[in-house]
């Protein structure tokens, strides 16, 4: 078939099935070709249709190869097979089924472990009488049914089939017929969501209650020894008991109660110095006023020089650092700071001032998904250029030949699937490039967390690398990296 025009119809001796083969798909309107977006870009689109219609029908044989190269090679068998085919040999063992059959409609499929959820929602289907549809609204039935399960900031993976009599359904609502309305859409929402919650109750992964008494209580002096009369006196004679058992005590503190002491509580006993020796001002603070009193202009040449290494930092909630001059203080966001150091270092690396590779010693494998494949490719140059050395394997797996001189041996899989995951939590409405959404992911998947306990050497060179930075003053996405704070303004809260 050419340009619509059948030019030769004839029998010819292949197995059975269909076999489809497109060439010069623009031929007659070139126009059209210059909307296209690169070629592994258009090779997503591809596979993300592939495994729509491959995953409704597992009863039959797909195979999907592009340039020569074999891409998807789909066995027929169940769908628990087709689904871990498709998505990867990890769901094998993290799969529960959904079966709810009713007068009104059945639901068939599988739901992922809350362990199997991801920061995107790639791993999502929805299929009516085996179409498959996009719904904002069903979605939101799982994500209850996997309520206080998962964090809010994550997706769960399902697979489901909703039949219906087709007269209850319009699928005329849009031109890819991949947004439909239900006649009734509450009676849909709620049995999907017991749907999916019956699963998993019946599969125990719902959270329960234990009712068995803890064998260690049994095993309490209260518990084991008698209650003899000396006890039973005592206990009556409390001050605490009374205030309990006699009307208008609940709320009376005694007056020889040692409360004048209440500070030695906090205070752990042989404790170091406390937080004011510790944000005493040093000579290094002192230094350190000119770098906030100065005004800032976001560009490098215009950043004063300045080293924390004299300046006594302090870290809070070990995800805050405190540094102290004369007039007021900077609190930091480590994780913020992090990652704009990380990006700007990340930047310099993709424009020519690549980052040093360390070769491991026993290269490790990786395998991921034909959908994740095609964008890891996509993302090789700037990888390389970003330290990391992989190499194709065949069979959706790559050998990780080398990483980044500073990223800890053991974790580089870890990282790999991470920062993968953050590249495609991303949204497509962000006009960034892929380079730009590369380094974002990277910058934000290696940053430090919240939580991690620094020392005082490890503060003093993340602030160090900070202010050396093109703009210090905010993350990538613009969160603020510090705050300051000016002791006129800590006295008037305090009414000084």
């Amino acid at each position: 078939i050419e340009n619509s025009v059948v030019k030769n119809q004839e029998p010819v001796a292949m197995q059975q099935g269909t076999s489809i083969a497109m060439k010069n798909l623009f031929f007659n309107v070139p126009a059209r070709r210059n909307f296209l977006k690169s070629n592994p870009s258009e090779l997503r689109h591809i596979v993300d249709e592939f495994i729509r219609v491959a995953m409704a029908f597992p009863e039959i044989f797909f195979s999907l190869s592009s340039n020569g190269q074999q891409v998807f090679h789909l066995e027929k068998g169940s769908l628990k097979q087709r689904i871990v085919q498709i998505l990867g040999n990890n769901y094998n063992a993290k799969l529960v089924a959904v079966q709810e059959h009713t007068d009104y409609l059945n639901i068939t499929g599988f739901v992922g472990k809350p362990e199997t959820a991801k920061k995107t929602r790639g791993d999502q289907y929805f299929f009516v009488n085996d179409r498959f549809i996009k719904s904002a609204y069903l979605n939101h039935a799982v994500m209850n049914a996997f309520d206080q399960m998962i964090g809010k900031d994550s997706f769960p993976m399902y697979a489901l089939f909703i039949d219906l009599d087709p007269a209850q359904v319009d699928i005329n609502v849009h031109p890819t017929k991949q947004e439909i309305k239900f006649e009734d859409e509450k009676i849909v929402y709620a049995f999907v969501q017991s749907a999916v919650k019956h699963a998993l109750a019946q599969f125990s992964i719902t959270p329960t209650l234990d009712f068995e008494l803890d064998a260690g209580i049994q095993n309490l002096d209260a518990v084991n020894k008698p209650y003899t009369d000396e006890i039973k006196s005592s206990a009556a004679s409390s001050s605490l008991y009374q205030t309990f058992t006699q009307k208008n005590q609940a709320h009376f503190v005694e007056k020889s109660s040692n409360l004048g002491h209440w500070k030695d509580f906090y205070e752990k006993p042989g404790a170091g110095p406390t937080t004011d020796d510790r944000l005493r001002t040093t000579d290094g603070a002192a230094k350190f006023e000119s770098l906030i009193n100065t005004p800032r202009q976001l560009t490098s040449a215009n950043v004063p020089s300045f080293s924390f290494e004299d300046v006594d930092l302090l870290q809070i909630h070990n995800a805050y650092i405190i540094a102290q001059n004369d007039n007021g203080y900077i609190l930091i966001n480590q994780q913020n700071a992090h990652e704009r150091v990380l990006y700007e270092r990340f930047s310099n690396a993709v424009s020519g001032k690549a980052i040093a590779t360390q070769s491991s010693l026993f290269p490790s494998t990786i395998e991921l998904s034909a959908a994740d494949v095609v964008l890891l490719n996509e993302l090789l140059p700037d990888l390389h250029q970003l330290g990391y050395m992989l190499e194709p394997f065949g069979n959706n797996t790559f050998v990780i030949q080398g990483t980044p001189a500073d990223l800890s041996q053991g974790n580089e899989k870890t990282a790999l699937e991470k920062m993968l995951e953050q590249y495609k939590h991303f949204s497509n409405d962000l006009k960034f490039s892929r380079r730009e959404k590369l380094l974002r992911s990277m910058a934000l998947q290696q940053s430090i967390r919240s939580g991690t306990s620094l020392t005082q050497k490890e503060m003093q060179t993340l602030l160090n690398e900070l202010f050396v930075c093109t703009i210090p003053n905010s993350t990538p996405n613009g969160k603020p990296t510090y705050m300051s704070f000016k002791k006129e303004e800590l006295d008037k809260m305090f009414g000084r």
